[in-house]
């Protein structure tokens, strides 16, 4: 029997909200109706439960439609911020707090302003542009003051936590083991004290190819995981992969990759047998993010 219920597309069914299509992805979003991967948006398993379709049309391409009798709770008229009222809030400018936004992986800095990444989306980001100059920029839900990673971030940059070691009480069995098991005693040449040999070649690498990074940052997300290396440039996270002989580790292994599927983060993976030879792999693997060395 065919499906008689009317198709809309989702600009469609922000007009019967009386929002905006911009509005509308990110409640779809917040939803978990549809993700977006790379630059395309894709349903997701809850989106197709609730109708979502595909469609391919000559005129306009391939786009998601609704059926237009769907009820999803959109939270309507909620006060949106710029970048200039949250360093208000905080006490920075708008220009550092943008720097912030992109240094956790929430924007990117275009080549006329700022623009939302799929991590930005997922806090509530809209895209915007200035009426006048068409200049883009990111307007974000006021709740965003009240986000445990942005205060985080603000308090590490004006030097007011001095630490990001969780606290015992938050710290996963697993990790808590690694850690007590792989004391950070190898000094890397620019003063980063590692966990083995192999990370120290790494960072070694790292540095004498001139390329800004940190040695276990935490992950920009509520779950408490951290990365072995981590450059700004490209929001590409790097973990070394050891142990691959210890089932107890395999499993701390399996849980943090699913982590960065999770967020569609920037991975790359590094085994044994690529740090005997980083001067031919780092190099090819950098470059997929934009990022060149030597």
């Amino acid at each position: 029997m065919a499906d008689s219920t009317k198709k809309i597309s989702t600009t469609a069914l922000a007009k019967l909200y009386k929002i905006t299509a911009r509005e509308m992805f990110v409640q779809l979003v917040n939803l978990g109706l549809i993700e977006k991967k790379g630059e395309v948006w894709s349903l997701t398993n809850e989106g197709v439960s609730k109708g979502g379709k595909f469609i391919d049309s000559k005129q306009y391409g391939k786009y998601i439609t609704w059926p237009d009798d769907i009820k999803i709770n959109v939270t309507l008229n909620e006060k949106l911020i710029t970048s200039t009222i949250i360093g208000k809030q905080y006490g920075l400018s708008a220009n550092k707090i943008n720097f912030l936004l992109s240094e956790i992986g929430w924007v990117y800095k275009g080549l006329k302003g700022w623009l939302t990444t799929p991590q930005g989306v997922r806090q509530g980001a809209i895209q915007d542009e200035d009426k006048k100059s068409g200049i883009p920029y990111v307007r974000w839900p006021e709740l965003i003051l009240e986000n445990k990673i942005l205060q985080n971030s603000v308090e590490q940059i004006r030097g007011t936590k001095n630490s990001e070691e969780p606290k015992p009480e938050e710290t996963t069995l697993e990790e808590k083991g690694f850690r007590e098991k792989f004391e950070a005693k190898h000094r890397a040449t620019d003063g980063h004290f590692v966990r083995s040999k192999a990370e120290m070649l790494i960072d070694n690498w790292l540095y004498m190819a001139e390329i800004v990074h940190a040695y276990e940052r935490k992950l920009p997300i509520e779950e408490d995981a951290y990365c072995d290396f981590y450059i700004p440039t490209g929001k590409v996270y790097i973990e070394y992969w050891g142990f691959e002989n210890e089932q107890k580790y395999l499993k701390r292994k399996e849980i943090k990759r699913k982590i960065y599927e999770k967020y569609d983060f920037n991975l790359i993976e590094l085994k044994d047998e690529h740090v005997q030879n980083l001067d031919d792999i780092l190099p090819r693997l950098l470059l997929k993010y934009g990022i060149q060395a030597y």
